[in-house]
C-alpha cells in the first residue's frame, strides 16, 4: 500500500481552462490490438478489495492530473466506492505501478471509471499491456467497454487508447475549476 498524506497537498496555481473531455470505446465488434512490443519483465495485475488501496492509488497516481474530486471522501465513502467497482493493481517486479477500477454501467457496457500509472512507470511500455489487461477484462464482463480522458491526463493517454482500438464517440468542454495541487 502507498500511503498519502492529504495534508501535504498545498495549492500551487489555477487549471488553465477550459479542459476537454474525451470519451472513447472499444465498440462490442471492434478488436482489442495489444501492444507490438512485450510486456516489461515481470508485468502482472492482481484484484484488490481494499479501499485503503483504491484511496491511496487515487491520490498517488491522480496527483499530477488533478484527480481532487475525491480528496475530501471518509473512510465509509471509499469503502462504499471499493465495494461497487472491481479493482486492479498493475505491478511491475511485485512493485505497485498503478490500478484501474472498473465498473458495470449497463447491460452491455463496462466503464473503466479510472486507469493510470504511477509517474516513474510512465514511458517504459507499461501502460499498453496495462490497458490491454483493463480492456480485455472489460469484455469478459460486457460486450462495450468505455472510458474518460481529458486535457489534463499525461501526454501518452489518449495515444495509447487509440493505439489499443479505442475510439471518440464524444467530446466535451468544460469549464477548469478549482484549484491546482502538488504534493
Amino acid at each position: 500500500m502507498i500511503a498519502v498524506d492529504i495534508r501535504s497537498y498545498r495549492v500551487v496555481g489555477r487549471m488553465p481552462g477550459p479542459v476537454v473531455i474525451t470519451y472513447l470505446e472499444l465498440p462490442a465488434d471492434a478488436p482489442l490490438l495489444a501492444p507490438s512490443r512485450p510486456a516489461p519483465e515481470g508485468f502482472s495485475t492482481r484484484v484488490v478489495r481494499d479501499p485503503a488501496v483504491n484511496r491511496d492509488l487515487y491520490r498517488s497516481v491522480g496527483g499530477a492530473y488533478q484527480w481532487v474530486d475525491r480528496l475530501p471522501w471518509s473512510d465509509e465513502r471509499w469503502a462504499e466506492h471499493a465495494g461497487r467497482v472491481e479493482t486492479h493493481v498493475v505491478e511491475l517486479g511485485g512493485r505497485t505501478a498503478g490500478y484501474w477500477e472498473l465498473e458495470l454501467d449497463g447491460a452491455d457496457s463496462a466503464k473503466i471509471g479510472l486507469f493510470g500509472l504511477l509517474g516513474e512507470f510512465h514511458g517504459i511500455g507499461l501502460g499498453g499491456h496495462a490497458l490491454t489487461a483493463a480492456l480485455a477484462r472489460g469484455r469478459e464482463l460486457r460486450p462495450r467497454v468505455w472510458l474518460t480522458t481529458c486535457t489534463l491526463d499525461g501526454p501518452y493517454a489518449l495515444p495509447n487508447y487509440r493505439a489499443r482500438g479505442m475510439v471518440p464517440f464524444r467530446t466535451a468542454t468544460v469549464p477548469a475549476v478549482g484549484p491546482v495541487i502538488a504534493s
